[in-house]
């Protein structure tokens, strides 16, 4: 048990070394990787450096063109508004005065053809229903010479074939 004592001892022991010799190795590749770190950034630097600047600089330079500009970016947008809520007053307004003056020549419009539909009756009646009754009384006068003409005729002996003639050319 001795000899197995005395070999796991030495097994740790150089178990042990070998740690302390990776630990060594890993601290100086660590210590060169963060040489090499520390001179990239401050290479980095030295060129992002005046960049950043000039940037700042611009950025200075430009805060108050841009400020003003969205200034005057709100305040046109205010007049617009304004000036939109004028035209759609005045657009409502004239569509509303456009509607009452439909209505009022409609009105007009559907008084005047009542009084000319008022008036056609009117005519029809007084005129036409006379002239009627006077065309009726002079065909029933044609009517009847036509019959005393058709009495007389038949007593003269004449054709009345040829009077029909007769009567086509006066």
């Amino acid at each position: 048990m001795q000899f197995w004592l005395e070999f796991f001892s030495i097994v740790a022991a150089i178990a042990l070394v070998i740690q302390v010799v990776m630990l060594t190795l890993l601290f100086f590749q660590m210590r060169r990787t963060s040489e090499n770190v520390n001179r990239l950034v401050g290479d980095l630097q030295t060129r992002v450096g005046p960049i950043l600047t000039r940037v700042q600089i611009l950025l200075d330079d430009t805060q108050p063109k841009i400020s003003s500009m969205v200034t005057d970016a709100s305040h046109i947008v205010y007049l617009a508004r304004g000036q939109a809520q004028k035209i759609d007053r005045v657009v409502t307004d004239a569509a509303d005065r456009l509607r009452g003056q439909l209505v009022h020549a409609d009105r007009i419009l559907t008084g005047t053809l009542e009084a000319v539909e008022d008036a056609g009756f009117k005519f029809k009646n007084s005129f036409w229903r006379p002239m009627q009754k006077a065309s009726a009384l002079v065909q029933g006068i044609k009517v009847g010479l036509d019959l005393l003409r058709s009495r007389r005729g038949k007593s003269d002996g004449e054709d009345p074939r040829e009077q029909q003639e007769e009567e086509l050319f006066i």
